[in-house]
């Protein structure tokens, strides 16, 4: 009897070589720091068209035609190449042949050695040491289907840096977690390159509301905003920060909020800002 008489799930099982995700994960590095997703480029095209600050206006005339140039040239989008943010949906049918671990983080190191980009990884946070291309991050939910999506999220620690969490009290008002949030981007100033991506995780525990934040980058600018959203973009950009904290009133590209249930005790907030270089990109296999 064959194995598969044997157990009729493996007939429904699709196979995936580890190799095949690695030369995958190779290819998302060069997309995501050559070339600035098309809703980011979008949203900052009407920035600066809707910008009546004069400096602010030229700011936002230099990342274009900074984008426009990296693009052109297949160069590196910024000089932060970032800490490799790897997000990977795979399906309860897909069978890895191989570690998939191993397979993402090799390509994440060929990617980023083939395409010359910084080496921005230390081995120890503590001592530090050497840095290197790898290892990235990464994070795995299973999905049904029998496909694997990869994402990837080079995220650069100038705005990483930036990152912020408050665990409210359960009664804690809308207008206090507005607050906090507007607050994390006053405090974030000009030093994470605005205008920014403003990533909100609400719920879940601190971790999760961390990830969520995280999350809320992928989403597609301008994809349904909630009214929530619109009401947080419409007093960020009031701040008056500007493009590179220059003045102006584009201060943000847009907020993007996650939520997940939570505890009777608890109200996590984790805010997760993107700067202008809002970089990522994704396959399926």
């Amino acid at each position: 009897m064959s194995q598969s008489e044997n157990c009729p799930l493996l007939e429904k099982m699709r196979r995936i070589e580890a190799i095949k995700i690695t030369k995958a994960v190779a290819e998302l590095v060069r997309q995501a720091s050559f070339f600035l997703r098309k809703d980011v480029l979008s949203a900052l095209i009407k920035s600066y068209t809707a910008e009546k600050n004069r400096q602010a206006k030229s700011i936002l005339k230099a990342i274009l035609d900074n984008a426009a140039y990296a693009r052109k040239h297949k160069l590196a989008i910024c000089q932060d190449t970032g800490l490799p943010v790897v997000f990977i949906q795979i399906g309860q049918d897909v069978s890895v042949r191989g570690d998939l671990k191993v397979a993402v983080n090799k390509g994440i190191d060929e990617g980023y050695r083939k395409y010359y980009l910084r080496n921005s990884i230390v081995g120890d946070p503590l001592q530090r040491g050497k840095p290197g291309f790898s290892p990235c991050i990464m994070h795995t939910d299973i999905v049904k289907g029998n496909k694997i999506k990869l994402t990837l999220l080079p995220k650069g620690f100038g705005c990483e840096n930036k990152s912020q969490l408050r665990m409210f009290k359960p009664t804690a008002s809308i207008e206090e977690i507005k607050e906090f949030i507007i607050k994390a981007v006053k405090e974030a100033g000009h030093d994470a390159c605005p205008p920014y991506v403003v990533g909100v995780g609400i719920g879940g525990t601190a971790d999760y509301a961390g990830l969520m934040a995280k999350k809320a980058l992928l989403r597609k600018i301008a994809s349904g905003s909630s009214n929530l959203e619109k009401d947080l973009l419409k007093r960020i950009n009031k701040t008056g920060i500007g493009p590179m904290g220059l003045g102006g009133m584009n201060t943000a590209l847009a907020v993007h909020i996650q939520t997940h249930p939570t505890h009777i005790a608890g109200l996590p907030v984790s805010v997760n800002i993107s700067c202008h270089a809002l970089r990522s990109a994704s396959v399926i296999l």
